[in-house]
């Protein structure tokens, strides 16, 4: 039988490079917290017919700008990464022996003796692209091969605002126009929101839950206040 490695057996790591959990919890919050807040605002003053296009509109509209916000945040990094990485590749042409008594330095700083740290600066350095990936995790923190998608982050930023948005207007759209029962819909959007982000990061599910509830429920507040106000002045 061969030997397992203690990760085989103890635990597994779920990929946390992709962008797609930020951007997907990210989008499903905006959108519940946007919608609902916008809903409450416009219902504030106006009928049920307009509630559903400032709904629909805030939908398209947030959905929209979140992908393309988060494509092109990510793209930007992605970019500096790249830009780093020719940095430090002409480095690695230009002054050879400083980057590896770099990383033998780097090695000591780590807890290595400085014999050993020389040898593991010597014989890393033997194979350029795994010392130039070596140079960024320590110099920066970010691994070059391992970079986020852009288009991931766009699909699931779009995807989850719009399930995110939709949940405060399905009573409007069912034809049962009531402020309460979309609040009511909002709000239990944001326990399973917030739940379920609490589920991947192993926090309590009722802390995540209370946590998004609390946090719409000030913004979505604040929003129908300020509709009522601006409803008495028009």
């Amino acid at each position: 039988m061969p030997r397992r490695l203690p990760h085989d057996f103890d635990h597994e790591h779920p990929d946390v490079t992709g962008g797609w959990l930020r951007a997907a919890t990210f989008g499903a919050m905006d959108g519940l917290v946007s919608n609902t807040a916008l809903i409450a605002g416009v219902a504030a003053g106006a009928d049920s017919s307009a509630v559903v296009l400032a709904g629909v509109a805030g939908l398209l509209a947030g959905a929209f700008s979140m992908a393309l916000g988060e494509y092109t945040s990510v793209t930007t990094a992605n970019e500096q990464i790249d830009a780093e990485v020719r940095v430090e590749k002409r480095a690695f042409k230009l002054f050879p022996e400083a980057e590896q008594r770099e990383m033998t330095v780097a090695f000591q700083e780590m807890g290595l003796s400085a014999d050993t740290a020389q040898r593991a600066a010597a014989e890393l350095h033997r194979d350029k692209r795994q010392a130039l990936r070596v140079h960024l995790v320590t110099e920066l923190g970010v691994d070059p091969t391992e970079k986020p998608s852009p288009r991931l982050a766009a699909v699931s930023s779009f995807l989850m605002f719009c399930i995110g948005a939709i949940i405060p207007l399905i009573p409007y759209l069912l034809g049962y126009a009531s402020l309460t029962a979309g609040l009511i819909c909002g709000g239990v959007g944001l326990i399973i929101a917030g739940a379920t982000a609490a589920h991947f990061t192993k926090q309590p599910l009722w802390f995540g839950g209370a946590r998004q509830l609390v946090f719409g429920a000030i913004a979505i507040g604040a929003t129908y206040v300020v509709g009522l106000l601006v409803g008495q002045v028009v």
